[in-house]
């Protein structure tokens, strides 16, 4: 089969489209003829080094297709071996495209509990964009934060593929919902796409101007950080607020400054990709049809896979960019 192989840690260049080996039949998985897989800066950490994978590598993590056994149109959830307790994942836990051959590929082998039937009416762009980016903010915004209609949420970094996701979400859930932005052009998209409001986090006094556009100038009741920036994001949350965080491409560390944190009664939570039960929630609201379609950014040759990871680090787009067979 055709894929893109990771031989060496590094920048886009050492993504390479070769032929490989189909992936071999295993008792409990299922084979899947991929028809697009979309990217996610995860797969950019893989690329690096960050987590170890072995080489030779297939990355990628999202995909859709269809189920080899039965025909099925399919998409696949990338958390692997969650485990039995839903609160938190197994150590056994792992994500597509770590260790396991991922979704760059013309075929991808995943536990059969992984796959679900491809919502009715998504393009396999569209299917291929949601697993990743809707189940860890299905699980960051309602598992975890339990974000509740009418309370306001403010997203940290509009643009890409979780704050996009994040932004439906939100609405889908009865929440109104602010954005932070690197550029006016991003904050006016995420405005056009049903945010109420929002400001650039590149100003200074980013976290009291969010302030001052929340409701009643309090704060917010719920602030999801994908970014890494949550030391300051904290300072926009209203009393008793909550503050949900799942990635550090900004920043891996955060200075708090912890006697405003107890005695703002502030809740810190944090959270990952979400479990089988989280997907299958996801996919609920996208079956009722209260959840919008994926924000696709632009589309490529699965060949073209080094290409579409510079545009992903470019940091330009705004929503999901996605390879296609």
């Amino acid at each position: 089969m055709k894929a893109v192989v990771l031989e060496a840690f590094g920048g886009p260049e050492v993504l390479v489209s070769r032929a490989v080996p189909e992936p071999p039949q295993r008792r409990g998985w299922v084979t899947v003829a991929l028809r697009a897989s979309a990217l996610n800066w995860h797969d950019v950490l893989v690329r690096q080094g960050r987590y170890g994978s072995p080489l030779p590598h297939i990355p990628g993590a999202d995909g859709a297709g269809v189920r080899v056994d039965t025909g099925e149109e399919v998409v696949i959830l990338p958390s692997l071996f969650w485990g039995a307790d839903s609160a938190a994942p197994a150590p056994e836990f792992e994500i597509l495209g770590d260790r396991v051959a991922g979704t760059y590929a013309e075929y991808v082998s995943v536990p059969e509990e992984c796959v679900a039937p491809k919502p009715a009416g998504l393009s396999w762009a569209e299917a291929a964009a949601l697993p990743l980016v809707g189940v860890t903010c299905y699980r960051a915004l309602v598992t975890r934060a339990g974000l509740r209609t009418g309370e306001s949420l403010l997203i940290i970094g509009a643009g890409g593929g979780i704050a996009t996701m994040a932004l439906s979400l939100g609405a889908a859930l009865g929440a109104r919902v602010w954005v932070t932005a690197s550029t006016d052009a991003k904050r006016d998209r995420a405005i056009a796409a049903g945010a109420q409001g929002g400001v650039l986090h590149s100003d200074a006094d980013w976290p009291q101007r969010a302030r001052e556009i929340s409701p009643d100038g309090r704060g917010f009741d719920v602030i999801l950080d994908a970014v890494g920036l949550w030391g300051r994001s904290v300072q926009a949350l209203r009393p008793g607020g909550r503050l949900v965080v799942l990635g550090a491409n900004v920043a891996e560390r955060a200075d708090m400054d912890i006697r405003a944190f107890y005695f703002g009664q502030y809740s810190l939570l944090g959270t990952t990709m979400g479990s089988p039960s989280d997907f299958r929630g996801l996919l609920d609201l996208v079956a009722k049809g209260r959840l919008s379609r994926p924000v696709i950014a632009r589309t490529f040759p699965l060949a073209d896979a080094a290409e579409a990871h510079r545009h992903l680090e470019s940091g330009g787009e705004f929503g999901k960019i996605v390879l296609l067979q």
